[in-house]
């Protein structure tokens, strides 16, 4: 629909129950294990209210997922790409994830966005750890494979190791060209792409 989700949007509590019950039987029927709550833009005056709306509409649909063996990942996005986004900051996921109390609510950290709003990428994600589910990387600023920008990834791989990251690590990036000839990147942490 490219609406970016109706977690924290006021009033649209009923589209949202809809929109996750069938993400919830699309995930289950597909062997899926978790399902990415986007939290929806959100006017600056109505974030105290919006806050409320996405741990209600969390805790919900945590519950249902829950019998379904299924993680919910909220992931903080940042605002140039998405301006008016509700959940920009790791913390913040953290805390509305301490609100909602659910164990299956956890963090998508996506390098890419974290590196954005706030910097301070392995300290943040050590902290964030325990309540981490899934990551994703991208280089910064151009969204392009992580073999250039200002993201050390080759630090950040280090540490995912070192901290015992055993996770997925989603590539969530734009490429420059083809997809496989964008890969080659990946050769040195193992990662072959077949080449025509």
């Amino acid at each position: 629909t490219g609406v970016p989700g109706w977690g924290a949007v006021r009033g649209r509590e009923r589209d949202w129950d809809i929109v996750f019950e069938q993400a919830l039987d699309y995930t289950v029927a597909t062997g899926g294990s978790a399902i990415h709550c986007m939290a929806g833009t959100v006017p600056t005056e109505q974030r105290p209210a919006a806050e409320r709306t996405f741990i209600a509409n969390l805790t919900r649909a945590a519950d249902l997922a829950r019998e379904k063996n299924v993680t919910l990942l909220i992931e903080p996005i940042n605002t140039r790409d998405r301006p008016n986004y509700f959940l920009n900051r790791v913390e913040q996921a953290a805390d509305i994830i301490a609100k909602v109390g659910k164990p299956n609510v956890r963090i998508q950290f996506d390098f890419y966005h974290v590196q954005i709003v706030s910097g301070d990428l392995i300290t943040r994600f050590e902290k964030h750890l325990p309540l981490i589910g899934d990551v994703q990387i991208a280089a910064v600023p151009s969204r392009a494979e992580p073999d250039e920008g200002e993201i050390n990834y080759p630090g950040v791989f280090a540490a995912l190791d070192r901290l015992g990251w055993k996770g997925w690590t989603a590539c969530e990036y734009k490429p420059r060209a083809r997809t496989e000839d964008g890969l080659g990147w990946g050769r040195l942490y193992g990662l072959n792409a077949r080449q025509d």
